[in-house]
């Protein structure tokens, strides 16, 4: 069944976009409350049961619902922060040439105001959970929800993916490491060995040499790890051996490979007498997850789901979502929003005006149809 076509749902969900833009929820600093931006998505749900939950530094999410749905529609409304390149204000939303430009109009606001819109145009159930802590490593909104006894069978979860259904995805990790040194003048024969940033380099180096090799491993569409050192931090001055060093890197496996088993390749490659400590951070399965046959029948339900409510479906992303927690819950879950990720994080982030129209219109089309008991 093809999207309805529907001018005035896309001019109410600019409305409701250009008021969501203008909430600064940047994250970090993440400093987000039970008011502001959920004080406007209250106020847009009338009809709606609204739970709001704070879960401390920032972390705030709110399920709104109507009648007894067993789907559950997922969006996070904290950004990623804004940078000098913006041309403009980020937090004031611009429309131009076809798209919609403001921090988070990509990833991923749009949907939310589409949401909004389906919501307004619809009177059957319907399930919203919103969430502020998805750019950040620090996620508590969705671990507490699926905690809970929520009753949900069903998640379709908003990420930028042209109006596709995105049934597979990489995981992700993140990793501190601390390097130890011994203090001295940089002029001593010593300082070769003894710089914990030197250790930190060729432990990069081999890490960056091992990443390479695994160029050639493939899943669904999907080729090698992705990998990457965000950060490196040590030392004093250059006429000082450097007694200590920080390095912070992440990496994205295929389903098919092991997180644990590459984190035991990424410690190896450290001087151990050097390795002060190695801290994941943050973890996020793949999805699927699971053993080989686990995950297959996961995909097929998945695809399953968006066959039957008439969604195109797209190719498997190097990305990672929390559709993957919703999967490893035991929810039937993909990801599925307007935008491309190759604007999101970006200045001057915008989505397309087309992708929102299309969006609107199959939610409003979507919960029409209803969900089943």
């Amino acid at each position: 069944m093809g999207d309805l076509q529907s001018p005035a749902a896309l001019a109410t969900t600019l409305r409701h976009l250009e008021a969501l833009v203008s909430f600064d929820t940047r994250n970090p600093p993440r400093e987000i409350t039970t008011g502001g931006i959920f004080d406007y998505l209250r106020a847009q749900l009338s009809g709606f049961d609204v739970r709001v939950t704070d879960h401390g530094a920032g972390a705030v999410s709110m399920l709104a619902m109507r009648g007894t749905p067993r789907r559950v529609f997922n969006v996070h409304l904290d950004t990623v922060p804004s940078s000098e390149a913006w041309s403009a204000d980020p937090l004031k939303l611009r429309v131009e040439d076809g798209r919609a430009i403001g921090l988070g109009a990509c990833d991923i606001k749009g949907a939310a105001a589409g949401l909004l819109t389906a919501a307004s145009m619809t009177d059957g159930d319907a399930a919203f959970l919103f969430s502020t802590d998805e750019e950040a490593n620090d996620a508590r909104c969705i671990a507490a929800f699926l905690a809970s006894d929520h009753g949900f069978k069903e998640a379709i979860i908003a990420e930028p993916t042209r109006c596709e259904a995105v049934l597979a995805h990489r995981g992700i990790s993140s990793v501190l490491m601390k390097f130890r040194g011994i203090a001295g003048h940089a002029s001593g024969a010593n300082a070769m060995q003894a710089s914990a940033l030197h250790q930190a380099i060729r432990w990069g180096g081999r890490a960056l040499d091992h990443v390479e090799a695994q160029a050639h491993q493939r899943f669904g569409g999907l080729t090698g790890l992705r990998y990457n050192i965000g950060r490196v931090e040590g030392g004093i001055k250059a006429n000082m051996i450097a007694p200590s060093a920080e390095v912070r890197f992440g990496f994205r496996p295929l389903p098919s490979m092991s997180i644990d088993g590459l984190h035991a390749d990424f410690r190896g490659f450290a001087d151990a007498d050097a390795l002060d400590s190695y801290e994941e951070t943050f973890r996020g399965p793949s999805l699927p997850g699971g053993d080989v046959a686990d995950a297959e029948r996961k995909r097929l339900d998945a695809r399953d789901l968006a066959d039957e409510l008439g969604l195109p479906i797209g190719n498997a992303v190097d990305f990672w979502t929390e559709a993957s927690l919703f999967s490893a819950a035991g929810l039937t879950a993909f990801v599925y929003g307007p935008g491309d990720i190759a604007q999101a994080h970006t200045a001057d982030e915008w989505v397309e005006l087309d992708q929102l129209e299309r969006y609107t219109d199959s939610i409003i089309r979507i919960l029409g149809q209803g969900t089943p008991a």
